[in-house]
């Protein structure tokens, strides 16, 4: 998620030396008198020599300058505790150090020159809207991930389980840590990590009752483990623990019960190219289109319009799949899927935004450029699993 000053006063109100015997502060000694700077090493700029042989001809060439020693404040004549009428009587006296150049006249050219109204000035050229993130290295790293997911999800089931649970682990990871460095919470990482990659096997390996199950354990685990250390914050931490451990690796499960099913490739995928396209479509028409904010107070970039573009490429999106990927699938369903998708994705997306904002933090990670984190990929996927997961088991079955 800075200023400077052109001098170093005595104190407020005095830019100058005094005469020591009761002159206004900024008006300088009376003429004539020479002014006391006291005794040390003279120096070129503007310092006078001390003691008496000071001539008065030289007095009058010359201006004493404000050069004063380090000297503690001082209240100011006024007792207002500013220096701004004193610094503007500086200002008026001319050059402040005899090494600063003069001002020089204009030339003929620039002295016939009409002086331009105050106040007027050419108008700035429009700013070109700009997405705020490196798109080339988000799309390059957006492909790789692809790569690898489809890859491990076509070729060998199990790859792409252990795939899952690498990004809970390193999900879990960036949660905890954000969640200590800003708020002071000490989620325990150990149990979580354990527990999040065990419930994803569990999901894969016995489905439902798996998953709760390997829930309900790593709940107790966190609870248990926090005991380990002094009471203190002892409930912030283990709430944060549980609800750590249900927002990631509980919702991620989901992904791997569809992948039990026997075109569980192909649904993944449709789970994948929807969110996917849901979250391109949010962003292309909002960025073009978008005037109307959605919820500005959790994530002022998002709109209505990029809302409804979310909406309309998942639902066309919805359609495709569900005709030619998902076996038994028909078009009115793909639609019905496509409007969940969108509505569930915006959701996971402002709920991790609403996260953020309380963090203070604009991303929970820097692992992938042009992302953000494991985190800022996972808010839409997340919560969207359960919604496919069983939209699919109710369409065509488990």
């Amino acid at each position: 998620m800075n200023d400077s000053s052109w001098g170093a006063p005595t104190g407020p109100g005095q830019w100058g030396p005094t005469d020591g015997q009761g002159s206004a502060p900024g008006q300088g000694p009376a003429y004539g008198q020479v002014p006391s700077y006291g005794q040390g090493p003279s120096y070129d700029h503007g310092r006078a020599p001390a003691g008496p042989a000071y001539e008065r001809h030289t007095v009058d060439e010359t201006r004493p300058m404000p050069i004063v020693p380090d000297m503690p404040d001082t209240p100011s004549g006024d007792g207002r505790g500013d220096d701004q009428d004193d610094r503007g009587a500086a200002r008026l006296s001319g050059p402040l150090f005899r090494d600063e150049a003069p001002h020089r006249p204009e030339s003929a050219e620039q002295s016939a020159r009409p002086a331009e109204p105050a106040g007027s000035s050419q108008p700035e050229p429009p700013k070109k809207k700009s997405a705020g993130r490196d798109l080339g290295a988000a799309i390059g790293v957006g492909v790789g991930l692809g790569a690898v997911i489809v890859a491990s999800l076509f070729i060998v089931k199990a790859v792409f389980v252990g795939v899952i649970a690498v990004a809970v682990v390193v999900g879990l990871w960036e949660l905890t840590s954000r969640l200590e460095e800003r708020k002071g919470i000490r989620a325990p990482l150990v149990p979580l990590a354990v527990g999040g990659a065990a419930m994803v096997v569990a999901g894969y390996v016995r489905g439902a009752e798996g998953a709760w199950v390997a829930m309900a354990l790593t709940a107790l685990a966190v609870l248990v483990w926090r005991m380990t250390e002094p009471p203190e914050g002892y409930l912030k931490d283990v709430t944060a623990g549980v609800f750590a451990a249900f927002y990631v690796p509980f919702l991620a499960t989901f992904v791997a019960m569809m992948l039990t099913a026997d075109d569980g490739a192909w649904r993944v995928l449709t789970f994948l190219i929807l969110t996917v396209v849901s979250d391109t479509g949010a962003y292309a028409v909002g960025w073009r289109f978008g005037k109307h904010k959605l919820a500005p107070r959790i994530s002022p970039g998002k709109t209505r319009e990029g809302l409804l573009g979310a909406v309309s490429f998942a639902m066309v999106a919805g359609v495709l799949c569900m005709q030619f990927l998902v076996d038994d699938g028909t078009w009115w369903q793909g639609l019905v899927m496509g409007a969940l998708v969108a509505a569930s994705a915006t959701l996971g997306d402002l709920g991790e935004s609403m996260i953020k904002r309380d963090l203070g933090i604009k991303d929970m990670g820097t692992l992938l450029p042009g992302h953000g984190g494991i985190m800022d990929r996972l808010d839409s996927l997340l919560p969207t699993a359960p919604v496919v997961w069983l939209l699919l088991v109710l369409f065509v079955g488990s």
